[in-house]
C-alpha cells in the first residue's frame, strides 16, 4: 500500500452535499445485492484517472515525469482494508469539495423509488460510482495528490453525511481508495474472489490491472516473484483494426472468452462511428442439441468496462446464440431493462446488428457457397430462429436460406421450388414438399418417394416445425408432409387411381382381424384400414397423420398447447389389399370362421334391415308422433346389431389370436418405424426364428 501520513492541523468538517438527507443507507439498502460492483467502479474511476493525465500529457498540459501508469488492487486480511491506487491526476481539495462532497443528484428521491431494485441504475447514473464503495465499506479514505502542485489531502467517510477533509503527506502523485470492509462483507478480502472480479469486471480494461505477483513453483509450493500479476489485456482484440488481423488472432481471442468451446465458424468484427459508436466482435459457434445453454455468451462493455452478460434489448433475440463481445459508450448502461428497449439509439445498435450478420451471411454465400453449403448445419439454428423471431428477417435471408435433401443437396427456395413444382403438385394445384426426419427410420417410404420420382427433403432441425408452418404462410399454395404421413399414392393425389376395393364387408373383417391384435397403451393410439395400394407395395405399412404429429411438435416447444401434447400419437395401420399376403389372412380368416361367424352375419344383416325400416318409418312421422314404444324399437335394434358386432369380431380375434401371419405382419410394420420394444420384440424374435425352420 502507498505510504502517507495525516497533518491534523488543518482538519476540515463537513456534511456531504446531497439533496436526500442521507444517501448510505439508500445505497446499503437497495444496491445490496449487486455489490461486486463496487469493484468495477472504483477500479475504473483509477483507470479513468490514469487516461486523463496520458491525454494532459499528449496535449502538452503536463510536463511532468509519467512513470508506470498502472492501477494497483491491494488486499490487507489484517486491517481488513482493500486498496485501489493509481498514479493518475489526482485530486486537489477544491476538486474533493466539488466532486465528492457535492454531488449533483436533483430528483434524487424519485430516481430511487423508480429504480430501488436496480443496482446498475442507480450506480453511475449520477456520478454515483465512487459511493458503491459503502456498499462494502464501514469508512472509505481517498488518500490523493494531484498533479498540480498542491498538498495531498486525506478525505474520510464512515458512511454517515458527515466527512473530514485534511492535509497529508503523500510521495507521489495519484490516488489511493481505501476502503476498511464492513463484517458482513469480508469475503471480498478473499484472494481468489477478488481475482475473479477483476477478471469478470476489468479484464479488458485499457490501463494494467496489478493484483499481487505473480507465482511460480519453488520448493515444493507456489511462491510470490518480484513480477506483478497483471490481470487484464489492455488492447483487447475488438480495438484493432480488422486489416491487422489473421484468423488466428480471432481465434485465440475467442478461446480466451471461452476456453472450453470448439473453434467458431466465422465472426464479424463490428466498427461503427456514427451515427452511434460500436466496436465488437460476435461469433458463430458450434451450436449443440439445448439452445438455451448458448444464450447470454456476448458480454457487453462500456469502454472496455464489463457490464453484463445478459444483452436482450440490445441484441435481436435470436441473435443472443452467437458469442463475444460488443462494446458501445451510446448504450445507457445504467437505467432499467425496460428503458433500454425503447432507448432510440439501442433500436438503432441492433438493427445494424442484425443487417451486419445477415449481410456477412449473404457475402459468404454468394463468394463462397460450397462452404456455406458445408456449414449449413451449424448455422441453419441462428437462420431459423432469426426467420422465426424477427418478421423483417426473413426478408433479408430468403436469400441464402437453403433447404436440404436427403441426398445431401442443398437448394434456395426459388431453386427447390422450380425442382419439384412439375412432379410435386396434386390435383388441386398444391405444391407438396415431402420432406424426413430421420433418414434411417424413415428409410422405406422416402425410398417408396424416390421411386414416383419425388424429392424429399431433410428437415431434422431442433426449429424445423415452426419453420415449415411459417415457410407455408410465406409461400405460394406450398404444403409440407413427412412422407409417412400417409400411404405412396395419397401423399400428393394426382388424378383418381381406379384401383378394385375390397367390398365392405370383407374389408370390415380384415380390418376387425388386425385391430384387435393392435397393441393398446394410454400413449398410442392405432386406426386400422384397408386400401389396396397395387402389389408391387408392402403389405402393410404404418403412417402418421401430419396435422396431428405436427401439432404434438409444437406443443413441446410452445407453452398454451398442452392439449396437443397431452394426447395419444395416434397412427393408422394400412393394410394393403393388393398384396397377396393380405388376400391370403382375409382368405384363410374366411374359411377358418365361415361356420361360427356365417350364422352371425346373417343376424346382423337382417338387424340393419330392420334398422333400415324403422328410421325410414320414423322419418316419416313428426318428432312428436313418434311413440315411446317405437323409440325403445330402434333403441333395442341397435343395441343388438352392437351385441351381435361384438360376436363377430370376438369370433374374428380369437382367430388372429393364434395367427403367426397377422402377428408376424402387424410387427414387421411397428419394427419398421422403431415402435417395437421389451417383450413384444423378444416374441417378434422367437416367432420368426420358428418361422424360418
Amino acid at each position: 500500500m502507498p505510504k502517507h501520513t495525516t497533518n491534523t492541523h488543518t482538519m476540515k468538517q463537513g456534511n456531504i452535499g446531497v439533496t436526500t438527507e442521507n444517501i448510505f443507507p439508500i445505497i446499503k439498502k437497495f444496491l445490496y445485492s449487486d455489490h461486486e460492483i463496487f469493484i468495477r467502479e472504483i477500479v475504473s474511476n483509477a483507470v479513468d484517472a490514469t487516461q486523463k493525465l496520458k491525454t494532459l500529457a499528449g496535449k502538452g498540459d503536463f510536463q511532468g515525469e509519467m512513470g508506470e501508469l498502472k492501477v494497483r488492487v491491494s488486499i490487507d486480511k489484517e486491517a481488513k482494508t482493500i486498496t485501489v491506487s493509481d498514479r493518475g491526476i489526482g485530486m486537489t481539495a477544491e476538486e474533493i469539495e466539488k466532486y465528492i462532497n457535492q454531488i449533483a443528484f436533483s430528483g434524487a428521491n424519485d430516481f430511487l423509488e423508480k429504480y430501488k431494485d436496480d443496482a446498475n441504475a442507480i450506480i453511475g447514473h449520477f456520478g454515483l460510482g465512487f459511493y458503491s464503495a459503502f456498499m462494502v465499506s464501514k469508512q472509505v479514505d481517498i488518500i490523493t495528490k494531484s498533479y498540480k502542485d498542491t498538498p495531498a489531502m486525506k478525505w474520510s467517510c464512515d458512511g454517515s453525511p458527515s466527512y473530514t477533509l485534511e492535509e497529508t503527506k503523500k510521495d507521489d502523485r495519484g490516488t489511493d481508495i481505501v476502503m476498511h470492509i464492513d463484517d458482513d462483507c469480508l469475503d471480498f478480502l478473499d484472494k481468489n474472489k477478488m481475482g475473479d472480479l477483476l477478471r469478470k469486471y476489468c479484464h479488458f480494461l485499457p490501463i494494467p490491472i496489478v493484483f499481487g505477483k505473480k507465482t511460480e513453483w519453488k520448493d515444493g509450493k507456489q511462491v510470490d516473484t518480484n513480477e506483478d500479476l497483471i490481470i487484464n489485456d489492455v488492447e483487447p482484440l475488438w480495438t484493432k483494426k480488422p486489416s491487422d488481423l489473421k484468423d488466428e488472432d480471432y481465434k485465440e481471442f475467442y478461446h480466451k472468452l471461452f476456453p472450453m468451446a470448439d473453434d467458431p465458424l466465422f465472426w464479424i468484427h463490428l466498427n461503427v462511428d456514427y451515427p452511434f459508436k460500436l466496436t465488437g466482435i460476435l461469433y458463430f459457434p458450434k451450436i449443440k442439441s439445448n439452445l438455451d445453454v448458448q444464450r447470454n455468451k456476448i458480454q457487453l462493455y462500456c469502454n472496455q468496462v464489463f457490464v453484463t452478460d445478459s444483452v436482450d434489448g440490445i441484441v435481436p433475440e435470436f441473435l443472443t446464440l452467437l458469442h463475444g463481445v460488443i462494446d458501445s459508450p451510446d448504450i445507457p448502461l445504467n437505467v432499467s431493462r425496460s428503458y433500454l428497449q425503447s432507448d432510440s439509439n439501442v433500436k438503432k445498435i441492433s438493427g445494424y446488428i442484425t443487417k451486419k450478420v445477415s449481410d456477412k451471411l449473404a457475402s459468404i454465400f454468394k463468394n463462397q457457397r460450397e462452404e456455406f453449403e458445408k456449414k449449413w448445419d451449424d448455422i441453419k439454428v441462428f437462420i431459423h430462429y432469426g426467420m422465426l423471431s424477427q418478421d423483417d428477417y426473413y426478408d433479408k435471408a430468403k436469400q441464402y436460406f437453403l433447404l436440404k435433401d436427403t441426398e445431401g443437396k442443398h437448394y434456395t427456395l426459388e431453386e427447390y421450388a422450380a425442382l419439384v413444382k412439375d412432379k410435386q403438385t396434386n390435383k388441386d394445384g398444391q405444391v407438396i414438399y415431402l420432406y424426413a426426419n430421420d433418414k434411417d427410420a424413415q428409410y422405406t417410404y422416402i425410398e417408396a418417394a424416390k421411386s414416383k420420382g419425388y424429392n424429399v427433403l431433410m428437415m431434422d432441425g431442433q426449429l424445423d416445425t415452426p419453420l415449415m408452418a411459417m415457410l407455408e404462410r410465406k409461400l405460394e399454395r406450398t404444403t409440407f408432409t413427412r412422407v409417412d404421413a400417409d400411404v405412396i399414392d395419397r401423399l400428393i393425389q394426382k388424378e383418381e387411381t381406379k384401383r378394385e376395393l375390397l367390398e365392405a364387408e370383407r374389408a370390415d373383417k380384415l380390418t376387425s382381424i388386425f385391430n384387435s391384435q393392435m397393441p393398446r397403451t394410454s400413449k398410442v393410439d392405432f386406426h386400422v384400414e384397408a386400401q389396396p395400394l397395387g402389389e408391387e407395395q408392402l403389405p402393410v405399412m404404418i403412417t402418421q397423420s401430419e396435422y396431428m404429429r405436427r401439432m404434438k411438435e409444437m406443443a413441446r416447444l410452445q407453452p398454451g398447447m398442452s392439449f396437443y401434447g397431452d394426447m395419444p400419437d395416434m397412427y393408422t395401420l394400412v393394410l394393403n389389399t393388393d398384396a397377396p399376403l393380405i388376400k391370403q389372412v382375409l382368405e384363410d380368416s374366411e374359411t377358418a370362421t365361415k361356420e361360427e361367424i356365417s350364422p352371425v352375419e346373417a343376424e346382423i344383416r337382417g338387424l340393419n334391415a330392420r334398422q333400415a325400416v324403422l328410421r325410414q318409418e320414423q322419418e316419416k312421422k313428426k318428432p312428436e308422433e313418434i311413440t315411446q314404444e317405437e323409440k325403445d324399437d330402434l333403441k333395442k335394434c341397435g343395441e343388438d346389431i352392437q351385441e351381435e358386432n361384438k360376436k363377430k369380431n370376438d369370433i374374428l380375434k380369437a382367430y388372429a389370436d393364434g395367427n403367426e401371419r397377422v402377428h408376424q405382419l402387424i410387427d414387421l410394420a411397428l419394427l419398421q418405424n422403431g415402435m417395437l420394444h421389451g417383450e413384444a420384440l423378444t416374441r417378434f424374435v422367437k416367432r420368426s426364428v420358428t418361422m424360418i425352420k
